[in-house]
């Protein structure tokens, strides 16, 4: 039976997030933002949400081609499950490299790289678009022969494992620094400093970074996020941005191939006409603002009421989605999709808000009365209605905080 770990570990990932934010918040270390986390919590369910579209697809062109062209039948032994978690940890190191050096692989893998903090959170920050192409670096382990479940277990342990590595609060690890990857070397990794930048592409091992040239120790301190910072909290617009600026460059382009390298060149390349490669830029250590904003104790209250909505509509699609109609899943994935949209934008006082709020409201209201009376969803759907009626009556008298709302840079 194929198990979702990754769901299973939901849970787990909470509690860490909670352990991790209260030591912080003791040591008054600064870790956390409240805004920059719902953002990057946003991203995870998301990725989880859109993920439910694929999956099958996804696993079903490994297993093709393993059950159709595979070389050998290889035993369920340890040394097969060893050779298969080295294998993994291998072709993991190549697509995450190539999500770094091609910029159509790049437009999808930054979503996790926006993000200006580096806390357990930023580990759950993820493409939506990513698992569309990443399964295709593994298919060599399908023509080899290696099992689809066994393959799915130890890649799901591949993604769990890279979670803890994702904080500040770990130094360094002794001599483990020489053979896993560690909370430093990933630092390194997230870093936006030039000489940071495209290292430690590891994802349970560092020792192909070492072999392939891609290492970096960390010593100076790491700025964290990409050099051109996103500036928004839209979960949405983190996921298309750079599409859209590839779409960009390549109209301006002027030849075919030009415009065909736009997409298959690293990062900062550019054609002659504009300006050519464009080499990431010095940290202005003197000048360095993190985009953040000042917002009323109301709406960040109810930011949090509307974003727990959102994870426990999404947590309980993930659990349901086997025993739904094609219809409830899609407006279960549209409502909590659009509830993680509307967190941005109160987080930036976007002008559009007013009108989509209270059409989202609305929606949601009559959606969830029109499934009240399913049987899977009868106690969560009663429940979430009686808040978003609630939450309509809120945000009403909510926008008096919002128009005092003045974006201002952090310091």
């Amino acid at each position: 039976m194929k198990v979702d770990y990754i769901a299973l570990s939901i849970p787990v990932f909470f509690i860490l997030i909670g352990i991790e934010l209260a030591y912080t918040f003791y040591k008054k270390l600064g870790y956390y933002r409240i805004n920059d986390s719902i953002a990057n919590l946003s991203q995870g369910i998301g990725q989880q949400i859109t993920g439910l579209f694929m999956k099958t697809v996804l696993f079903f062109g490994y297993t093709y081609i393993f059950e159709h062209w595979r070389l050998f039948t290889l035993a369920d032994t340890i040394w097969v499950w060893i050779i298969l978690f080295i294998g993994v940890d291998f072709f993991y190191y190549w697509f995450h490299r190539m999500s770094h050096e091609i910029n159509a692989l790049w437009a999808a893998h930054i979503v996790h790289h926006q993000s200006e903090e580096y806390n357990l959170t930023v580990a759950l920050r993820q493409s939506w678009f990513q698992s569309w192409f990443s399964w295709v670096f593994y298919l060599p382990l399908a023509l080899i022969g290696f099992d689809p479940l066994m393959f799915v277990t130890l890649s799901a342990f591949n993604t769990l494992y890279q979670f803890w590595i994702h904080t500040r609060t770990i130094k360094s690890m002794g001599f483990l620094e020489y053979i896993i990857n560690t909370p430093s070397h990933h630092r390194v990794h997230h870093g936006t400093n030039p000489k940071y930048i495209d290292k430690n592409h590891a994802g349970s091992l560092i020792i192909w970074d070492k072999m392939f040239g891609t290492f970096q120790k960390e010593e100076e301190e790491v700025y964290y996020g990409i050099t051109t910072p996103l500036a928004s909290w839209n979960p949405v617009w983190a996921n298309v941005h750079y599409w859209a600026e590839l779409w960009d460059t390549a109209k301006k382009s002027d030849s075919i191939s030009d415009k065909i390298k736009v997409f298959i060149k690293p990062p900062g390349w550019f054609p002659a006409k504009l300006g050519g490669f464009k080499s990431p830029p010095e940290i202005d250590t003197l000048n360095y603002k993190k985009f953040d904003a000042n917002y009323s104790k109301n709406v960040i209250l109810y930011v949090l009421v509307q974003f727990i909505v959102a994870l426990a509509a999404g947590s309980s699609l993930l659990f349901l989605y086997p025993k739904l109609e094609m219809v409830a899943i899609i407006c279960a994935a549209t409502f909590t999709i659009f509830t993680l949209l509307s967190c941005g934008a109160l987080l930036e006082n976007k002008p559009w808000l007013r009108h989509f709020e209270y059409s989202r409201l609305t929606l949601s209201i009559v959606a969830l009365y029109l499934f009240k009376d399913i049987a899977i969803f009868n106690a969560l759907a009663i429940s979430v209605l009686s808040i978003q009626i609630c939450s309509s009556i809120w945000f009403y008298y909510l926008q008096n905080s919002l128009l005092h709302v003045q974006k201002t840079p952090s310091v």
